[in-house]
């Protein structure tokens, strides 16, 4: 019996792709870690999420069965899928894509086949697409979950466009307020307002001032979608370098230097919810262990 884990990182937005197709995201360090079993159930993909059991599982059990399917392992195996993770799901955080990642790498690994890094990334798109968390195929969060670092990438083409390396030094407070919202059930029509708005955002990162077009995007978002955006104006007040929501919602994610760290924590002390302290990922999603 073939067992295999593998681990892929979260990101959190810096442009949001669902209006226009091209996005931004930025590896962060939570993380999800996923171990596929093979077993000789033929055809048959059981899924289990440890951390939040109550979350659907349809997406871990169609990325195991898509690589599978893709050389044909599926005739002859079956295989149960475990996912672990310090991403908080439906919140913006794209544990879906990292979901999907690790889930990918784990189920090659267990079968010991080989693809292409992007080969990877798009199997995990493709099951994300199928099981509906993603309405866009999600490729620059995928990225940027995938090999860390701010990725800038064309999603409908899954064309990555630009790739950045941002100063390591900042920290990331994510504030989580209760309740999630899923990708799936974003409504299009929600962001023709802001859609005619969203290449500035595109200019601003292209350029290079990623953390400008981090805040315009998260303010542009959060009026689609009808969020209050006093979390980002408060940290931008403490001193947040950016801030803004992350994906769909509904957390926010500010970029911050050690010094303000607490000024943008006491800030954010009077909001229900909870806050997550974390760093920017530059590390490549991996295997972590094989055993038969």
């Amino acid at each position: 019996m073939q067992i295999a884990e593998a681990v892929s990182h979260g990101a959190i937005s810096i442009m949001n792709a669902m209006a226009t197709g091209r996005g931004a995201a930025l590896g962060i360090s939570l993380w999800t870690r996923a171990r596929v079993t093979i077993t000789d159930q033929a055809g048959t993909f059981k899924g289990r999420n440890l951390t939040e059991p109550d979350e659907d599982v349809s997406l871990i059990e169609t990325t195991a069965r898509k690589v599978f399917q893709r050389f044909k392992a599926h005739r002859r195996f079956g295989a149960q899928v475990e996912t672990q993770s310090t991403i908080p799901a439906a919140v913006g955080l794209k544990s879906s894509s990292a979901s999907s990642n690790a889930v990918t790498l784990a189920s090659l690994k267990a079968l010991k086949k080989k693809v292409s890094a992007l080969e990877t990334i798009k199997l995990g798109i493709d099951a994300s697409l199928e099981a509906k968390v993603t309405l866009t195929g999600a490729f620059d969060d995928a990225c940027a979950c995938f090999f860390g670092g701010l990725i800038v990438a064309n999603n409908v083409q899954r064309q990555i466009l630009k790739r950045y390396r941002p100063n390591a030094n900042f920290r990331v407070l994510i504030h989580v307020p209760n309740g999630k919202s899923y990708s799936g059930n974003v409504d299009p029509n929600d962001l023709n307002a802001i859609r005619p708005l969203i290449p500035t955002v595109q200019w601003q990162v292209l350029k290079g001032n990623y953390w400008l077009a981090l805040t315009l995007n998260g303010l542009l978002y959060s009026a689609a979608f009808g969020y209050d955006a006093s979390v980002t104006r408060a940290a931008l007040v403490a001193g947040a370098v950016a801030a803004g929501l992350s994906g769909k919602g509904p957390a926010t994610a500010a970029i911050v230097t050690t010094s303000r760290v607490k000024n943008v924590l006491d800030s954010w002390g009077s909001y229900s919810g909870k806050i997550i302290e974390t760093s920017l990922n530059h590390e490549t999603a991996h295997t972590v262990g094989i055993q038969s």
